[in-house]
């Protein structure tokens, strides 16, 4: 068991949350405001996107990362920004037989446009996501292809920023790997990311076969996404690793009651409290991470 223990705070995501609860920040000064709130309510890490403020879609716009970083930083609070390096990636394959007409929900880009924003805005932590998936029930596809994983590591070391990778399947893990055993990344952190369609289920079985093949001596999160959200916290702290509660990954506080991003992290510091461990502040997840404070 990990009894000191780093929560992470998803404020936002990219999905069509924003019309489902108006708990969902939108707006650059909604999502600083978010990641306060998370701060004050127990947070070591937020983990941001950006969405278009016109209408709630996800975005790539570096000014608005930038709008939100400058806001987290004249805040009264500490914490540790972790900017997603994800956008990008969307393939939408056109219906039926015409996979090449390709939908709306298309954003693809290189991997080096893909880390835009962290290059201008040098966060202390960044995404990369290790792999391709079906994402969700469609015709959706997140892609990251070998060769652009490789280009994404090398200048994310380049820049000095702490990789998290973010593992949806085992194969990811197993790139992980290999790009470490390659010398691409410095250190990294590992998020197990379960319970997307058709990723890695939410249950005990798959989280621990990941932690199972994880490097010695790393550190490691992992979350379940919507009812599987505090199940899931609770089983990586027992497995010696760290959590990540928040809006992106689920809206409910419970059955009926619609959660703020604060809630869900005093929620998640609840039960690790009553498990026996204890929520590390911003300066001792630095410490614990290998970070230097920008």
């Amino acid at each position: 068991m990990n009894h000191d223990v780093i929560i992470t705070c998803a404020l936002t995501g990219a999905g069509d949350t924003a019309s489902k609860s108006h708990f969902v920040p939108v707006t650059p000064k909604q999502i600083a405001e978010a990641a306060v709130e998370a701060a004050k309510a127990g947070a070591t890490v937020v983990h941001c996107h950006v969405r278009d403020p016109q209408t709630g879609r996800f975005s790539r716009d570096v000014n608005l990362y930038r709008e939100v970083m400058e806001r987290i930083r004249e805040s009264d609070v500490d914490i540790i920004v972790n900017l997603t390096a994800g956008m990008g990636g969307d393939l939408e394959i056109g219906p039926g037989e015409m996979p090449m007409e390709f939908g709306t929900g298309t954003d693809l880009v290189g991997p080096l446009e893909r880390l835009a924003h962290v290059e201008a805005l040098l966060p202390e932590i960044c995404t990369l996501d290790c792999g391709t998936l079906n994402f969700g029930d469609g015709n959706s596809i997140y892609v990251s292809t070998p060769s652009q994983l490789r280009a994404g590591a090398r200048r994310i070391t380049e820049l000095g920023v702490k990789a998290e990778l973010e593992i949806f399947d085992t194969g990811h893990l197993w790139f992980a790997k290999q790009m470490i055993k390659e010398g691409l990344l410095d250190d990294p952190l590992f998020q197990l990311c379960l319970g997307i369609p058709w990723g890695a289920p939410a249950d005990t079985t798959s989280m621990k076969a990941m932690v199972d093949n994880l490097p010695p001596d790393v550190t490691w999160a992992g979350f379940g996404i919507g009812r599987m959200q505090m199940p899931m916290a609770a089983q990586a702290v027992l497995l010696g690793g760290n959590v990540r509660v928040g809006l992106e990954d689920n809206l409910w506080l419970e059955k009926g009651v619609l959660a703020s991003n604060g809630q869900l992290v005093e929620r998640a510091a609840e039960i690790l409290h009553r498990l026996g461990a204890r929520v590390l502040s911003p300066a001792e997840g630095r410490a614990k991470m290998n970070l230097t404070r920008r």
